[in-house]
């Protein structure tokens, strides 16, 4: 019997058309994902044949779980701690299939614009919270 180990690099090039500055760039915040409170081709793109590894996109909305101190996709309706806009997805954050949980980086302050938010966001629908985001948003609201 042999052994051969097998090594692969996945470089993903992050598309952060939605940022409008740099100000906050440098103090993200490192939180885990919870892949099932997030949308399938709005939120992310599952691993194929041709691509081994899925990624959530960079610029998603998300709100942290109570129950769970997991991440997902900020809900303004939510009722499990998701109606608090944690902040938006640094980078992109790549992902192998079988995965329930994805470390990502959190941009919780800065600026960026609304428009380009993957899967829309409402800012007005934002209620102030002192343990929210500290983001300010540009331009048209996205849907």
């Amino acid at each position: 019997m042999s052994i051969q180990p097998y090594t692969t690099t996945v470089t993903v090039t992050a598309d952060r058309d939605w940022l409008a500055s740099r100000h906050g760039t440098d103090s993200t915040e490192t939180i885990t994902l919870d892949l099932a409170k997030l949308t399938k081709n709005v939120h992310y793109v599952e691993p194929t044949a041709a691509q081994p590894h899925g990624f959530i996109r960079s610029g998603v909305p998300v709100g942290r779980i109570t129950a769970s101190g997991l991440y997902g996709a900020y809900d303004p309706a939510a009722d499990d701690g998701r109606a608090v806009l944690a902040g938006l997805l640094y980078a992109d954050a790549p992902f192998t299939p079988g995965v329930t949980k994805v470390p990502a980086a959190l941009l919780w302050h800065g600026t960026a614009h609304t428009a380009k938010i993957p899967g829309g966001l409402d800012p007005a629908k934002i209620t102030p919270n002192p343990a929210g985001a500290q983001i300010r948003f540009l331009g048209a609201v996205s849907a």
